[in-house]
This record gives structure tokens, sequence and C-alpha cells, in this order.
């Protein structure tokens, strides 16, 4: 994968965690068989806790913040287009428990915690991303999630923790086959099945590159659409045909694609240094959930 430099200016990266992924990570990965004190299910939060420890341990950073979705169903862009996520079931009440316990660890951790009703977390993070580079600072995506890609400037990286896989804008090309400033057009032409935007019927992932790679953008491509059936494409005259059908959809798309720049992210560099947290909270925290022993003691050599 590409890489990039570790810094820019001379300076620290500054690390935006997708923390809606990381929790249901664990709901998904770790067993049914922590309980709080009030017997609920913690199961998301010890592993979504783990998590954390891991990445502070290893990375020590002087400024982050993570992110977390509370935006299913009242996203700005719910309204452009009612049936965005609405194959996505709702979280069930012990997982929306659990990620507000979640987001009550993350802030025990001094940590700089980011959340909108209007916007979701990729907008957060786009939004601080992009305040950050006016600021001369880089920044690590901790995501596995592709629409980062459309974020990531020359010193930007995106690290895919699970994995241990880093890549800059230069990986974002060998992943899609498109250029970080062509992404959201990308998966305005091919879809995005998670977020259940459909695309344009019959455009697939190497036809939506191979068009992005000749037209440069899906402003151009709309604006030529005539030159699409002299391509030297599989089934170019219907691709042609229905490009010119879903014009308007494609637009339409790309609204829902392209994450926002002007959501309610970090505007300083001062809001995402990590602070020097009391004890008191995460040890009632640490004593509501149940922690071990030896998470107890991750946790509090984080706050030295």
């Amino acid at each position: 994968m590409g890489t990039v430099n570790a810094t820019a200016n001379g300076l620290p990266a500054v690390h935006l965690v997708d923390g809606s992924l990381y929790v249901f990570r664990a709901w998904h990965s770790m067993p049914d068989e922590f309980f709080d004190a009030d017997g609920h299910p913690v199961n998301a939060v010890h592993g979504y806790t783990r998590f954390l420890c891991e990445l502070l341990e290893r990375v020590q950073p002087e400024h982050i913040a993570v992110a977390f979705d509370a935006s299913l169903t009242s996203s700005f862009r719910n309204a452009i287009y009612p049936p965005y996520k609405a194959n996505r079931e709702l979280p069930p009440p012990d997982l929306e428990r659990q990620f507000v316990q979640c987001r009550a660890v993350t802030e025990a951790l001094g940590i700089h915690l980011m959340i909108d009703h209007s916007f979701e977390a990729d907008d957060l993070i786009g939004s601080t991303v992009w305040n950050l580079r006016a600021l001369g600072r880089r920044s690590v995506i901790v995501s596995a999630d592709k629409d980062f890609g459309q974020l990531l400037g020359e010193h930007d990286e995106q690290w895919d923790y699970a994995r241990s896989q880093r890549w800059g804008p230069a990986g974002v090309h060998e992943k899609l086959g498109v250029h970080p400033h062509q992404v959201a057009d990308y998966l305005a032409l091919c879809g995005d099945a998670v977020d259940n935007i459909p695309g344009v019927p019959g455009v697939g992932a190497k036809t939506a590159a191979a068009l992005l790679s000749h037209f440069g953008s899906l402003d151009t491509l709309l604006d030529r659409i005539d030159e699409v059936a002299f391509l030297r494409l599989r089934g170019a005259a219907t691709c042609a045909a229905k490009l010119r059908e879903h014009a308007e959809q494609a637009r339409m798309f790309r609204r829902l694609t392209r994450i926002a720049l002007d959501a309610p992210g970090a505007s300083t560099i001062e809001v995402l240094l990590r602070r020097r947290q009391p004890p008191d909270q995460l040890d009632s925290l640490c004593e509501q959930l149940r922690f071990g022993v030896f998470t107890r003691s991750r946790l509090r050599a984080l706050l030295r």
C-alpha cells in the first residue's frame, strides 16, 4: 500500500478514530459473558476498551479524538434520500446502552469525543481533517471504511487497525482505482450497498473507475455522456444510456457519498489535546462495568 511521511512540518499526527466501527466489531466478536453491576451485557464495552487501551499504549498520541454516530435515522442525508441506510437495523437496547458506556470510557481517558445528531462520524472526522490541514497538521484516520479515502491529503493516512494496514493517497488508488478527490464520485456511480446507495444501474466498480480515469469527475462525465458510447468499455452504449437516464440520481447520490466538511468537528488543535483526568471517574466506571484487574491496571496506567 502507499505510505506517507511520518510527520508534516515536523509535527506529530493527530489520530481520529471511527469509534462506532470498533464498538460494532466488539459487539460481534466478543463472547456474551460480560455483564455490568446491574446485570446488563457489556461485551462490546470490554472489546472496545481493549482496543482503545492498545491504541493508546501503542501510539501514545498527544492529540486524539473519537467520533461516534448518533444519526442513523436523523442524518441530513436521510432528508435528501429517505432510503439512506434503511437497510440497517437500529442497535438493540443492549447495544445502545453499551454505546453510551463506551463514550463514557473514552471521556474518562481524557479523549476528545465528537458526536452529533445531524452529521455522521465520517463528517465530524472529515471536518476535523479539513480544519487540521489549514493548521498545517496531518491526520491519521483509524478506520477500515473506504469512504474516508476521499479525505486523504498528501501527508494524511488511513489505518485499518485490525488488519495492521496503513495507506495514504496512493493506497486509495491501489484499492479503488481512483484518486482521493474522485472517491465520492466513484461511490455515487457504482453505489455503496453498506449505506443502501444503489448507484447507476449496470455501473460496477471497474466501470466507475474507468469512467473517472477518462473523464476526471462525475460532472465532466455527465456533461460529455455522448462520448461514453465510443469508449473501449464493455457495453459502452448501454452504459451511456443508463448514465443519461440516471444522471440526476447520480448527482443526488454524490450528495450522500461526499463527506461533509462543514460539520461541527474540532476546529483547534488545543481541543484535541489528550487531557489528564482524575482517576475517580474511571474507577467508578471500572466498578460499574466489572472490569478485571488487568484491564483496570491498563486504564490506570493510561492516566499517568
